[in-house]
């Protein structure tokens, strides 16, 4: 029994214990002493404890407006949100900070971290491509700003990954009427990704599939259309192996420019 009681003490000891320290933390989130929540705030993020500190920058953010504190403790609870994963508060956090504060120490790594929260809410290629040049347009910006900074390396980076991620959707796109078997509207397709975007990362399998969807559309015409139309195929045989003679299409091409020929 006495060592019953005994535990039941140290429950009730420790029950007692844990609100004193949540009360010593909440403390100082409600109250004003700007220096002690500044360096708690500080410790924390140091420590590793983003939640905590961004609750904590936050907290000061209306009581330093205007003081030499205001943009450090603006851009450390952006960063307090950006650290703890939470990349849509962050972002907006920093998209604030820039507003606020143009010629700042921390206006160069906010932009970046800026446009990073933007990028990491970027959507797969199948999907609504908004955001993604929402971020390619911020990292316009940053570049412009600090071609030389210490992050333009790395921008210029995920710039071209995300512009490799619109070459791909724009060929996607094209692909699905082949794949529909929509031979005319697929060729058409193919050659408008090529008018908007010559540099398309996908271009040599665009034109092996623009040939392709040339030859078929041919192949499936009425006798009367077939000649003419197989011209249009012998045309994108041309321009295919012009620009890629040691393609990986070229024996299957060739095998079927054979074939065009022996009919005429």
């Amino acid at each position: 029994m006495k060592h019953s009681a005994g535990i039941i003490v140290l429950c009730l000891l420790a029950a007692i214990a844990l609100p004193a320290c949540k009360t010593q933390y909440e403390a100082i989130l409600s109250g004003n002493d700007m220096d002690l929540k500044y360096k708690t705030a500080m410790e924390y993020f140091n420590a590793g404890k983003y939640g905590k500190s961004a609750q904590l920058f936050e907290s000061m953010t209306m009581l330093t407006t205007g003081t030499e504190r205001d943009d450090s403790v603006q851009y450390y609870w952006g960063l307090s949100n950006y650290l703890n994963k939470d990349y849509y508060t962050a972002e907006a956090n920093f998209e604030s900070f820039i507003s606020k504060f143009p010629r700042s120490i921390f206006t160069e790594p906010a932009m970046f971290y800026r446009l990073d929260c933007m990028y990491r809410q970027t959507l797969r290629y199948e999907l609504d491509q908004r955001p993604t040049y929402s971020a390619m347009a911020a990292m316009g910006e940053y570049l412009a700003q600090f071609p030389e900074g210490e992050h333009s390396d790395l921008c210029r980076s995920m710039l071209e990954s995300l512009g490799n991620r619109l070459d791909r959707k724009a060929y996607e796109n094209a692909k699905l009427y082949y794949k529909m078997e929509d031979y005319k509207a697929a060729r058409v397709a193919f050659k408008n990704v090529l008018k908007e975007d010559a540099d398309n990362i996908y271009r040599e399998d665009i034109l092996y599939y623009s040939a392709m969807s040339s030859y078929k559309f041919a192949e499936l015409s009425v006798q009367s259309k077939q000649k003419e139309r197989f011209l249009v195929f012998q045309d994108d045989y041309l321009n295919f192996i012009g620009e890629y003679p040691d393609s990986k299409y070229r024996k299957e091409l060739d095998s079927l420019y054979k074939k065009v020929k022996g009919k005429n």
